[in-house]
């Protein structure tokens, strides 16, 4: 059992019918991170019964360090898929944990790494538009895109108003990785991201502050490749939910 680990679904291509999950990093009951990989199927269904079958996957080159809070998905670009993990927070190196601060936790670096599930290997892209770490931030995956929303900085104690486009090229040689600063961010961390339908998506919960959940709803729609951002007519929350310290998505750990 994992907490706030980074899974996908992943398609051998984009009109493959066949699904698999990808499971990676979270902490474990010990309260350790974990940095495994594992790649969960569906093996049969009978009877109203699922089976799965869950393997854990080697990488080799700039394999991804342990952490939490991050996101993990899957691009797909001239008929090739590579899955794109980003962001976490871990623990502050070996060298500098001391009794008091064992558990404490830091940024993981703004590093793009892009996982070829198929040979199993591992590539760290810089980008410079990717100045700070960001944990529990919204991802959303569209064809050859990544669009990265909100999130918050550990180091700086904020959640700014992000919005990042990251486009993934996958020709015969080298991925070509690049990334945009679009205008029209939220501020949010710890959201539940729901699709209703094909160009639709919408936010739910989360925190603009530390102690401060967020209780306005957003959709994002999708148009000719533009992302477009506006608040949705705010549900009539019950008591429970507007006072409760709990609230949807994983609290901040």
């Amino acid at each position: 059992p994992l907490r706030y680990p980074a899974t996908c679904t992943f398609k051998g291509s984009a009109e493959s019918e066949k699904y698999q999950y990808i499971i990676h990093g979270g902490k474990t009951p010990n309260n350790e991170l974990s940095d495994k990989i594992y790649v969960m199927s569906v093996v049969c269904k009978n009877n109203k019964k699922v089976t799965f079958r869950c393997t854990e996957k080697d990488l080799v080159g700039d394999v991804p360090g342990a952490r939490y809070g991050h996101s993990i998905d899957v691009v797909y670009s001239r008929g090739k898929s590579v899955g794109v993990l980003f962001g976490g927070r871990a623990y502050i190196p070996s060298a500098q944990r001391t009794t008091e601060k064992w558990n404490s936790v830091a940024d993981c670096l703004p590093h793009v790494f892009l996982l070829d599930f198929e040979f199993g290997c591992s590539t760290a892209y810089i980008l410079p538009e990717l100045q700070d770490g960001l944990s529990f931030h919204v991802s959303i995956a569209r064809n050859d895109t990544i669009y990265i929303l909100g999130g918050h900085s550990l180091a700086n104690n904020v959640r700014p108003a992000n919005l990042y486009r990251i486009r993934v090229d996958l020709p015969l040689g080298s991925p070509a990785v690049n990334c945009t600063v679009l205008p029209g961010g939220i501020s949010v961390s710890s959201a539940i991201l729901t699709q209703t339908n094909k160009d639709e998506f919408v936010i739910v919960g989360g925190y603009q502050l530390e102690n401060q959940k967020r209780m306005v709803c957003n959709i994002i729609s999708f148009e000719d490749n533009k992302i477009a951002i506006r608040e949705m007519e705010t549900p009539d929350w019950t008591p429970d939910i507007k006072h409760s310290k709990i609230w949807f998505g994983s609290n901040m750990g």
